[in-house]
């Protein structure tokens, strides 16, 4: 069997979030977020009636949490800051809030383990929300003016800062798709709101250059975006509609932040198939010039799954948004039955070679990629009643694998972080897919327990070589 290596200078990391793993909703001064709003207000939504208040527990295991980061050779992990737990809602910081954020990053710091910050992860504050939430620009200026708080707070401490993570998901989520609060099916309204993350992105970056103008960073800081990047496919003996179906599918997911990242720009294809089709885009006078600054020095990619598409048998869904795409089924497909993603390892080394070949002056990293497995308690050894989980040493391996590959055909890879290495809270699938290394178990006051891929992921990322 092949055996692959990393580069030497190849980091290794967790990622996560504030909302799912920090608990404490409601103390040291945090405002409501939507959602802790929506699991107050619906709690049947959420899988075994777990919302938002859980987390896996973090504001009080920090330092263990840590410790077991950095007993499996991990270097670094990404967290959000949470907008709600930073500031009031006058827009100034919260001092209990920010405290808690000062001692998560010193206490990581006396661990030895780096922080990536990001700023934002699907939780907007409710009373921004009640008014308007991304569909209003004075929105998107309080965002700017919460990521400048937060460079001028936290600047001297953090050195890589991330504006967004997956921009596409509550556009989608939120408002084209009635999978999330406030559950509506309105493509134009979606189509506003990931407009208006654009210039909020691009304004939250010409904040971070004020602020390192201003001597508030650290001389080596870096500022990002976290996409989750599906790399595009359709048939093998595709139609001029299948390619169609693929250039706008592809054009709204991926190319549409690509571009923005990297020239300061929206693909303009994209935008005037919107515009024919009667979408309108909340643009203003000189918008362009507002997202010409939201060119960034490297980006995160989280890569669970492909996308696959064909051309659509209808031009409308049933409620009149416009359809470019349905999904294709490929034939030899492999799938995660618990999650309903396909499982497809090469993506991430496609999505390497598109970066190489049409970007090629973009750093990035794996900043999420992982399995999640329905019921996986059934899978425990019985004497030790530890999880049992080769398959996720499987999937991790082939990843890592293709990601070996493209950067040894060029591909401008340089981390990887896996999701969650420590079981989390889901949305609104709370704990139903486990996601971890480490166990969670919610009927033990939250207490860890690595599972058997444990030690398997610490060989890799203490040798780097994929075993």
């Amino acid at each position: 069997m092949e055996q692959l290596t990393l580069p030497e200078n190849f980091f290794f990391g967790a990622a996560m979030s504030g909302p799912q793993t920090e608990g404490g909703w409601n103390v040291g001064g945090k405002l409501e977020n939507l959602w802790d709003t929506w699991s107050m207000e619906d709690i049947e939504s959420f899988y075994n009636r777990v919302g938002s208040y859980v987390g896996n527990d973090f504001m009080r295991r920090y330092k263990e949490d840590l410790e077991l980061l950095k007993g499996l050779g991990l270097n670094s992990y990404r967290t959000s800051i949470q907008w709600s737990r930073l500031l009031d809602e006058d827009g100034n910081i919260n001092p209990e809030g920010a405290a808690w954020y000062h001692e998560l990053f010193r206490a990581s710091k006396e661990a030895g383990i780096e922080v990536f910050v990001n700023l934002y992860h699907f939780d907007m504050p409710t009373y921004l929300f009640r008014r308007g939430g991304w569909q209003n620009r004075e929105v998107c200026e309080a965002y700017a003016n919460y990521a400048y708080k937060a460079f001028c707070e936290f600047g001297k401490e953090i050195r890589y800062w991330f504006t967004f993570n997956e921009p596409i998901v509550e556009p989608e989520n939120r408002y084209w798709h009635p999978i999330w609060y406030p559950q509506h099916h309105s493509f134009q309204e979606a189509c506003e709101v990931q407009y208006n993350i654009s210039i909020a992105h691009a304004l939250a970056v010409a904040n971070y250059h004020r602020a390192v103008a201003e001597g508030h960073m650290l001389d080596d800081a870096r500022i990002g975006m976290i996409c989750n990047f599906s790399p595009s496919y359709t048939k093998e003996d595709p139609s001029e509609a299948d390619l169609e179906a693929l250039r706008m599918n592809d054009g709204l997911t991926n190319r549409w932040w690509l571009d923005l990242v990297t020239k300061g720009e929206l693909p303009q294809d994209v935008i005037a198939t919107l515009q024919e089709l009667g979408i309108k885009l909340p643009i203003r006078p000189y918008d362009d010039q507002v997202l010409s600054s939201g060119v960034v020095d490297w980006i995160g990619c989280n890569y669970y799954q492909p996308c696959r598409v064909q051309a659509p048998s209808r031009n409308r869904d049933e409620w009149g948004n416009p359809l470019f795409a349905e999904p294709y089924v490929w034939p030899e497909r492999v799938m995660n039955e618990s999650r309903g993603w396909e499982i497809y390892p090469k993506g991430i080394y496609d999505f390497g070679m598109k970066c190489r070949d049409e970007y090629p002056d973009l750093e990035w990293f794996v900043s999420e990629n992982g399995i999640g497995i329905e019921r996986e308690y059934l899978n425990k050894d019985p004497e030790t009643q530890q999880v049992q989980d080769d398959y996720r040493v499987d999937f991790v391996r082939d990843h890592l694998s293709w990601i070996a590959r493209a950067i040894n055909d060029g591909a401008h890879c340089v981390g990887y972080h896996y999701w969650g290495l420590i079981d989390n809270w889901s949305w609104s699938n709370a704990y139903k897919n486990r996601y971890g290394f480490i166990e969670v178990d919610l009927m033990e006051n939250y207490d860890r327990r690595p599972k058997k891929s444990a030690a398997w992921l610490k060989q890799v990322a203490t040798t780097h070589v994929i075993a």
